[in-house]
């Protein structure tokens, strides 16, 4: 059985262990992880197959252009954060496929879109911007973040999901 739920700071071993085998070339201390939990308590969630750590999602409100750099902390979140920020959604393979990432998706567009935010971003490595494009996600050129970029991997992608504008009465 699959389940997501909120991540806690006890969590936080399993889901270095989860992130040491999901993203080897990315490596990032326990610190950046607890503070990401920390900061946004509701935009972190522990992925469990079983009962046993299986994937994690850390997500945090952000500002749109201002990519946070790889193993760094953040130190606060900007009170005049303009995006919802996806910092990492990781699997063991033991759970992908299962449709757990969609799930986790779902609650990260749904998280944003609660606290009133146009759109979500997030930064594309390890060949995944055709599951993001699937999940409504768009690259987003900004020749002026291209060495940020670099900073990840030479084909990491600015993605962007915008949500649509409700007009007066509904619709859209």
């Amino acid at each position: 059985m699959l389940l997501w739920r909120p991540l806690l700071p006890s969590d936080l071993p399993a889901l270095s262990a989860v992130a040491a085998q999901v993203h080897p070339g990315f490596p990032e201390d326990d610190a950046v992880f607890a503070e990401r939990q920390r900061l946004c308590p509701g935009g972190t969630m522990l992925l469990e197959k079983d009962g046993a750590p299986a994937g994690y999602m850390l997500s945090h409100p952000w500002r749109f252009g201002q990519l946070p750099a790889l193993n760094a902390l953040l130190g606060e979140i900007p009170l005049d954060a303009d995006t919802y920020y996806l910092h990492d959604l990781a699997l063991l393979p033991a759970a992908r496929g299962s449709g757990a990432a969609g799930v986790a998706v779902k609650k990260l567009l749904d998280t944003a879109r609660a606290a009133g935010f146009a759109h979500v971003s997030l930064v594309a490595v390890n060949g995944s911007q055709p599951f993001w494009t699937r999940h409504g996600f768009a690259v987003e050129e900004r020749p002026e973040l291209a060495g940020k970029l670099a900073s990840y991997e030479a084909a990491a992608r600015l993605m962007v999901h915008r949500f649509a504008l409700v007009k007066a009465g509904g619709a859209a």
